[in-house]
């Protein structure tokens, strides 16, 4: 079974905790919705944590993550799609990456702009690559391009511009680049539902897009089917 939860930002005892109310055993996806946050500074124990879980433990990166350290880790293929492998079950889905997991399909595009930004230290708990790049909406259009623009999951960190504020929360003029690219897809693809994270909130919009922060959703034949 595929389950999906929102933000983390390394807190192992709250993600535990959200796993805990469900019939989850060894084998299962976690799939979190960016600001995974366990992968910081120097001190690493919450993540030796995580790699003791039984379940395989995948995100998209979020606004709040260490890129110098993430982007450290070996790229490799998974599940049909390129991934920095964290783990042996921690894995981090790359931007315009399509997967297939489990019979369901999830397209994933990370990344979102820091409204704190003036708040916070480059290099230290800031990084510019938490915006996507040319080249990673040059990868999100040769992978939808290969697949017909249709996948059964969509899973991202911030969400479509013309949803956000279905959320009571005014678009940020500086991350309209991304948002105006997430809402051509939400025109243009072929999807069962759309899950992002980044406002710390739980809400189903309208009856397929789901912004998540301590929810749990599980992916089954009701979602896919």
């Amino acid at each position: 079974m595929i389950y999906i939860t929102g933000d983390t930002h390394g807190e192992y005892f709250e993600l535990a905790y959200r796993l805990s109310r469900w019939p989850l055993k060894r084998g299962d996806t976690v799939i979190i919705a960016g600001d995974f946050g366990f992968i910081w500074g120097d001190d690493m124990r919450a993540l030796d944590m995580v790699k003791e879980m039984p379940y395989t433990i995948a995100f998209v990166d979020g606004n709040h993550e260490n890129f110098d350290m993430l982007n450290v880790f070996p790229a490799e293929r998974w599940k049909g799609g390129k991934v920095h492998r964290i783990a042996a079950n921690v894995f981090h889905l790359m931007r315009g990456q399509l997967f297939e997991i489990e019979g369901t399909t999830i397209f994933t595009m990370g990344g979102a702009y820091s409204i704190d930004k003036a708040h916070r230290t480059e290099g230290r708990s800031w990084w510019k690559q938490e915006k996507p790049t040319a080249e990673d909406y040059r990868t999100a259009d040769e992978t939808l391009e290969r697949c017909g623009k249709k996948a059964d999951i969509v899973v991202t960190h911030t969400l479509p511009q013309s949803v956000i504020p279905m959320l009571g929360i005014i678009p940020d003029e500086h991350d309209e680049e991304l948002t105006g690219y997430l809402e051509r897809l939400y025109r243009e693809m072929d999807f069962r539902m759309w899950f992002g994270g980044h406002f710390h909130m739980d809400k189903l919009i309208d009856k397929n897009v789901r912004v998540l922060y301590h929810d749990v959703v599980p992916i089954d034949e009701r979602i896919t089917g």
